[in-house]
This record gives structure tokens, sequence and C-alpha cells, in this order.
């Protein structure tokens, strides 16, 4: 195991001056890092991170960039909140009763399989098959 972490770390980076030029390596790191702690714990954030940078944050969520102009559209959209006991961070897995999910428009270029809600007054992206959330605008 050690020396498969090892790899994708030295993999990540000799790659690092390709992925550079990608635009969202950075966020792509933390996404990458957040998802993969959630899935395998530290392990898995340490690989996640390295291959969410050198994919340049295409892991599906939006970019930084992109999260105040679709923060923006949701709030014009008017939706209403669902109230959640637990608190709103990624990895959390929401119920499965009356939280509704909505379609991200395409020009914010998020994996289709990935919806948003509003939780606590909160945008989330969620993958609505698991209900994990993936990633919290602010």
């Amino acid at each position: 195991m050690t020396i498969k972490m090892g790899i994708a770390v030295l993999s990540g980076l000799l790659t690092l001056p390709l992925a550079a030029q990608a635009q969202g390596v950075i966020g792509g790191s933390e996404r990458g890092a957040a998802e993969g702690g959630a899935a395998a714990g530290p392990v898995g954030a340490v690989v996640g991170g390295v291959v969410g940078g050198v994919t340049g944050g295409v892991t599906g969520v939006l970019g930084a960039d992109e999260g105040p102009r679709f923060h923006d559209y949701v709030v014009r959209t008017h939706r209403s909140s669902y109230r959640y006991a637990e608190p709103v961070e990624v990895g959390a897995v929401l119920p499965e009763e009356g939280v509704t999910y909505y379609e991200v428009p395409p020009e914010y270029h998020v994996a289709p399989a990935y919806r948003y809600t509003i939780i606590n007054d909160r945008t989330v992206l969620v993958d609505p098959r698991s209900r994990r959330v993936i990633q919290v605008i602010d």
C-alpha cells in the first residue's frame, strides 16, 4: 500500500508542470483530497489530492471561479431550504426523504449525474444515487 501511494505521489510530481497549465490545479487538489478522504480516509485523501491536482480539477464539481456565479444563480431561482440536523460538509449523506434535487445548468460544467440542493440555507452539490454531498458552495 505504501509503495502504491509513493508511486501515485511521484507520478503526480512528475506530471505537475503539465498539469500547471490546466485551469484549477489547486481546486482540483483540494476537491480530490476531500473526496478521497471521505471515501478512503487519509490514504484516499493523499491519492485524491494528487489525482485531483494532476487532472486540473476535472472531478465534475464547480471550480473556484464558477462557485460564486453558481451561488448567484441559485439565489435567483428561490429554491426552498431543507433543514438538516447534521453538519453540512463534503461526505455527509443526506436523508432519503424530503430533500429535493435540481439539475445543474450545463454552462456550469458539472458532471451530469450530480444535482444541487439547498441544505440549511447552503447550496450543495450532491450525488443523488448515494445522497452524498460532493461540494459545499459558499
